[in-house]
């Protein structure tokens, strides 16, 4: 009797183990049919089907079946993702769950359009203007791209990451800093490959394309969905909760060594960093950092925070070193908030005029730009004018 009964328990665990492995198989099969590898994908999905045999895993099998065997075109791709969808909004809606974004109708101009925008191989090409474009001109470009691939409207497949792309292509040109630095370095630094745009990540914007629209627009589209950036991507929220139980099911173990190389890098990285050169004043009080004592710059008194032995480690011409340091980051730090706080402002003009409000034109007339008066007070201190 207790034979039969470990008999029993060891077959239960063993199913269990399958059934684990059978959904890191699909996992990994999901990856490969987004990095253009269906015959891989095929591999994993049949060994999941021998382990634990799931509808999902069948399904995912039929769509690449359907869509002519082994191909790495985009087009191919698309399509399994879009069968992929329809598989997982039919096993949501049995569950009693609506759709997802991603089963909403789009057009064939817009899924052309999205595949106009990943051609493209520089950010003037993307809101298709010269490169001796105006900053009107850019601003322009940004208003009709931005209104006609926002997530909200476009739902054809790449349309979030061409819709990330533009904004970052608008928030580095129209910032002259960085659209000098990218006339300079951007062919050199970004690299895109035939599978995967990079979209210029190396001119990565200091503003989400999301706050960005809303700068122009006063807000996004109606919609249900959330809308959150990580690490620059965007992902939509509202997901059914038995999808989001699944993905957490799946990603545990397998995400945490598959990321354990990277983090150990950064670590280390960090504390290389740390050691070669910790920076000897904050413009805000750290005490973490032991920054705590408040002093002032001499020429343009902007106020830093510095260690219990600054005084006696800077002295002379090391002190006006560091004090020329913390005004060049006081100034760089006012140009970024000037820039955000002029897009902002445009942005509700622009709005009020689209839409006749003299209530919002009005209240964005009236709206203060606190880093832009003081950025132009530090100009007349430095320049005389």
């Amino acid at each position: 009797m207790g034979s039969a009964k470990r008999s029993v328990i060891s077959s239960a665990v063993e199913m269990e183990s399958n059934k684990d492995e059978a959904e890191r198989c699909i996992e990994i099969a999901i990856a490969a049919l987004r990095d253009y590898e269906p015959d891989k994908a095929r591999r994993f999905l049949e060994k999941a089907q021998r382990l634990f045999p799931t509808d999902k895993a069948r399904s995912l099998l039929e769509s690449i079946a359907e869509n002519g065997g082994p191909s790495t075109s985009e087009e191919n791709i698309r399509e399994n993702d879009g069968l992929r969808n329809q598989n997982h909004n039919t096993e949501d809606h049995s569950s009693g769950h609506g759709a997802t974004e991603s089963t909403k109708p789009y057009t064939s101009e817009q899924l052309d359009a999205v595949k106009r925008i990943k051609r493209c191989k520089d950010y003037y090409e993307i809101l298709g203007v010269s490169k001796e474009a105006s900053e009107e001109d850019l601003k322009k470009a940004y208003r009709k791209l931005a209104l006609k691939f926002h997530p909200d409207k476009n739902h054809a497949p790449g349309a979030t990451e061409a819709f990330k792309a533009i904004g970052n292509a608008y928030a580095v040109l129209s910032n002259p800093e960085k659209r000098r630095q990218y006339d300079v370095y951007g062919e050199e630094k970004a690299h895109p490959t035939h599978r995967h745009r990079t979209y210029h990540r190396n001119f990565e914007a200091d503003i989400s394309p999301e706050e960005l629209f809303n700068m122009f627009f006063g807000g996004g589209f109606p919609t249900s969905n959330v809308h959150v950036y990580s690490n620059g991507r965007m992902r939509f929220g509202h997901q059914p909760r038995q999808e989001r139980r699944e993905q957490q099911r799946e990603g545990g173990l397998a995400l945490f060594v598959q990321l354990m190389p990277i983090l150990i890098l950064i670590i280390v990285s960090a504390l290389s960093q740390m050691m070669v050169s910790s920076p000897p004043y904050s413009l805000s009080h750290r005490p973490s950092m032991g920054h705590t004592n408040r002093r002032h710059t001499t020429t343009l008194k902007v106020p830093y925070y510095v260690g219990d032995h600054f005084s006696e480690e800077y002295t002379g011409m090391n002190l006006k070193n560091v004090e020329q340091s913390v005004e060049e980051d006081y100034i760089s730090n006012l140009r970024n908030n000037c820039w955000k706080e002029k897009q902002q402002k445009e942005g509700l003009l622009y709005r009020a005029r689209y839409f006749g409000d003299t209530d919002l034109f009005q209240r964005a007339q009236k709206m203060a730009t606190p880093s832009c008066s003081k950025l132009s007070e530090i100009q007349v201190l430095l320049h005389g004018h």
